[in-house]
């Protein structure tokens, strides 16, 4: 009871003090030192606070609290107006009149290709179809209309749907996006985000909203270096704006966030997300206003745009490799597409011309044998084709006959099977984390000379007893040919692609340590996986051709992995652009290197195996001489179904024959001998 006294005590003085100071005749006295210390006696917080015990005499109290608060929110306010004061609308545009291409670069410094100039026209709103307007604000800024620049309910739902992984709108306005997109840069930083919401207010208080809409239509980036609705029509459509038809519409405003990831046309994937977000722009136009619940439903079939336009100068193999480090400069800088595409960049690359043109000639060399005319089986036949050095520098790879003509690359391509040259990751798996051939047991290590049943059609074995087939029959594995070699050495077995030998060890590792060691190798976690069953072993997995050139330079590499990349630098002005290096691992000892090494010795310091996929829809040759790491894979495809077709009686082979030791290990050996 003392304390409350005293405590009420002390409060009813210090307000006393206060009241005395704020009297109109003791403002004098306010300038007085002493009665500046006893306004601030009352505002500054006393600790340890008196009367409390333990952890409270640190807690402030209710008063105190809000008195920081109000601190708080005073000094926040007068940095947002002294923010708000200082910033200006600049005189001039970003200098769209003065952008350049982007500069390509072999590895030995020489010039390999220019890319550019961003295609741009301005179009006056008037011409641009209410459908395209509307498709817009429903996809980014509903509210663009009423708002005031800036949307705090935009911002907000941004933060929500990042938290939950739903789909809505950006948090950015289109005032907002408009400013980015002529006066700042695309950095993403606190103060560039700051001065973007202050300039987009003031923008919004000294344009009305058809102009700032018209600007914004016309200077935001589409995609295949088109800048503007104008351009961005024509480069989709090959029409003019004003003929777009609803359905096309929403497509370009869906393509609007982000056409990395939007633009149908670039992958599968691409495609599907698409189609998704396309159909969403449509329901957001119902619920905006924008279009009629009657018109939505009457929209059903997905506008596919024409293919990108192939920029001249880049034919051959050039336009495969630029495709190629411009993926890596996306992925691993702070350079965004839309400022890439503004140019002025200049990219040094990791390829080697010597090496590029080796490769392509060894392909196109072989493929020659090809007669589609008089055979079908030799329609649609394609070669993807990558060399990586062990530090994970890709020196070479070949894409297609030629970009103009294939645009779609086959060394990054992820769909055909890289059959039995998996078995050297199998190998690995067994070397590094032995097997377990009873349940519960200790791991037992295994060497490359323990021995396996190489016996053609022997049945696999788990530690409980034979395999079972979900139709109730024991698995058996066949080897090609149907050749029995009996009790093998597991690293001849590797060598000699003996399936038997290679489905068991897989079984008794373990098939998710065996995808574990693939991946630790280099190969992508979605690398196309399939069941983890037997036949996993043999190669079910779709890595591109890249992926397993760099998964087998880290057994070149003494068991050090490097992810593979294309870009050494990149610079602008003579500034370096941010790049993130690539990543370095460590996942197999020099010792397991060594045993897969030596048990693909082919003699002449070259090391390689060939394999089929189990359903002959694909042949592989991977192996490595000193300087490089090299896959080639012979694939077919259905023009129609862009589906992997079977390879039998491919090149005239006998219907019971695989090409897999033929054509990819004869590339590979002719490009090996041409690079040393």
């Amino acid at each position: 009871m003392t304390g409350v006294v005293r405590r009420l005590r002390v409060s009813r003085v210090r307000w006393a003090a206060v009241r005395r100071a704020l009297r109109p005749r003791a403002w004098r006295a306010v300038l007085r030192p002493r009665a500046w210390r006893a306004a601030l006696r009352v505002l500054r917080p006393r600790y340890p606070r008196p009367g409390r015990r333990g952890v409270r005499r640190w807690l402030p109290s209710p008063r105190q609290t809000l008195l920081a608060f109000c601190w708080a929110l005073a000094l926040l306010a007068g940095l947002i107006g002294y923010g708000y004061a200082r910033t200006q609308i600049p005189a001039d545009l970003n200098a769209f009149a003065t952008q350049q291409d982007n500069v390509y670069y072999w590895a030995d410094g020489t010039e390999m290709a220019r890319v550019g100039p961003v295609d741009r026209q301005s179009m006056p709103l008037s011409r641009i179809p209410k459908s395209l307007q509307g498709a817009v604000l429903a996809a980014e800024n509903a509210s663009f209309y009423t708002d005031s620049g800036i949307s705090l309910r935009g911002l907000t739902r941004a933060v929500k749907a990042m938290a939950t992984g739903g789909e809505a709108q950006g948090g950015s306005t289109i005032t907002q996006q408009y400013v980015k997109n002529v006066y700042l840069s695309q950095s993403r930083t606190l103060s560039r985000k700051l001065t973007e919401m202050f300039l987009a207010v003031k923008l919004d208080r000294k344009l009305s909203k058809d102009q700032i809409l018209d600007g914004y239509l016309n200077t935001s980036w589409f995609g295949r270096g088109a800048y503007g609705v104008q351009r961005a029509a024509k480069a989709y459509y090959g029409k003019d704006v004003s003929q777009l038809t609803v359905s096309e519409s929403a497509l370009l405003a869906a393509v609007l966030k982000g056409a990395g990831m939007f633009d149908p046309a670039l992958s599968p994937a691409n495609h599907k997300r698409a189609v998704d977000r396309w159909s969403w722009v449509l329901d957001r136009m119902v619920q905006t206003g924008h279009l009629s619940a009657a018109a939505r439903r009457a929209i059903t079939v997905f506008p596919e745009p024409q293919p990108p336009p192939r920029p001249a100068g880049l034919g051959g193999q050039t336009g495969y490799l630029v495709d190629t480090a411009r993926a890596y400069v996306s992925a691993h800088s702070g350079i965004s597409d839309a400022d890439f595409d503004r140019g002025g960049y200049q990219i040094w690359t990791t390829f080697e011309k010597p090496r590029v043109t080796a490769l392509a000639t060894a392909v196109q060399g072989r493929l020659a044998a090809l007669d589609p005319a008089a055979r079908a089986a030799d329609r649609d036949v394609r070669v993807g084709a990558a060399s990586v050095a062990p530090d994970g520098r890709i020196l070479a790879l070949y894409g297609g006959p030629d970009y103009v003509k294939q645009g779609f690359d086959d060394a990054n391509i992820t769909i055909v099977p890289v059959g039995t040259v998996y078995a050297p990751f199998v190998y690995a798996a067994g070397l590094r984390d032995g097997v377990q051939l009873t349940r519960d047991a200790p791991r037992t290590p295994v060497t490359p000379g323990t021995l396996y049943d190489g016996d053609d059609k022997v049945a696999v074995r788990t530690p409980e007893g034979p395999y079972w087939s979900r139709d109730g029959k024991i698995v058996r594995v066949a080897n090609d040919g149907g050749r029995s070699w009996g009790t093998i050495p597991l690293g001849k077995a590797v060598a000699e692609g003996v399936n038997t030998a290679v489905v068991q060890l897989g079984m008794d590792v373990g098939i998710d340590r065996v995808r574990r060691a693939s991946v630790d190798a280099g190969l992508l976690p979605d690398s196309g996986f399939a069941e983890q069953v037997p036949q996993f072993s043999l190669g079910t997995a779709t890595p591109s051709p890249i992926r397993v050139a760099g998964a087998y330079a880290t057994f070149a590499a003494h068991g050090t992995h490097t992810d593979p990349y294309s870009v050494l630098r990149v610079t602008r002005d003579g500034d370096l652009a941010p790049l993130r290096t690539p990543v370095v691992t460590h996942p197999f000892t020099p010792q397991v290197a060594a045993g897969v090494t030596t048990a693909l010795d082919r003699g002449a310091a070259r090391r390689g195996l060939a394999g089929t996929s189990p359903d002959n829809t694909s042949a592989w040759y991977a192996g490595w001489t000193p300087g490089a790491s090299t896959a080639v894979a012979l694939f077919r495809i259905n023009p129609k179904t862009q589906q992997t077709e079977p390879l039998t009686g491919t090149t005239g082979s006998r219907p019971h024959e695989h090409t897999g030791s033929t054509f990819p290990a004869a590339i590979w050996s002719t490009y090996a001998a041409a690079t040393g």
